[in-house]
């Protein structure tokens, strides 16, 4: 699997499954019309990998979790990790997706490939002010990173590539 190095992060490249994708695809465009920003697949302090964390316009943070199906959310036994790291915490799903397995405790966005619903929300637990500028800082320099990385894909210092 590629790896690449942003601000001290190793983040795994495309690990998601074609349906898992999908959903994230719904996700990302439904916090899109919104003006949420959201950046994929992001390293967390604590070593952990979210697969979305988004940011609305007033600062506050969302962590949300794809799962593709039944079996994907019983193997994860890490989500309980992302916790301390975003304000309110979802888990993305699709129409399959049995909801009764889910915590009580999260939010639960609804998506499939063009769309997506918010349809529990998370139960707000505010972030300490340090954490969440930590965090700020986090995802403005992995979202520039990123960006140099598109704007020129083969450069020729490893500043940013990690390589």
């Amino acid at each position: 699997m590629e790896e690449i190095k942003e601000d001290d992060a190793i983040l795994p490249v495309g690990n998601l499954s074609q349906a898992a994708l999908q959903v994230q695809r719904g996700v990302t465009r439904m916090l899109g019309r919104q003006n949420i920003a959201c950046l994929q697949e992001v390293s967390l302090p604590n070593k952990r990998r979210a697969d979305l964390v988004a940011m609305l316009p007033k600062g506050e943070l969302w962590i949300i979790e794809i799962k593709s199906g039944l079996p994907d959310f019983q193997a994860d036994r890490k989500w309980h990790f992302y916790l301390d790291f975003c304000d309110r915490f979802f888990f993305a799903i699709d129409a399959d997706f049995p909801r009764d397995h889910l915590p009580d405790n999260t939010g639960i966005i609804l998506a499939d490939a063009y769309d997506a619903d918010v349809i529990a929300n998370s139960p707000h637990h505010p972030l300490a002010a340090a954490r969440r500028h930590a965090m700020t800082r986090r995802l403005a320099r992995i979202g520039a990173f990123r960006a140099m990385r598109q704007a020129d894909p083969r450069p020729r210092n490893a500043i940013f590539t990690g390589r």
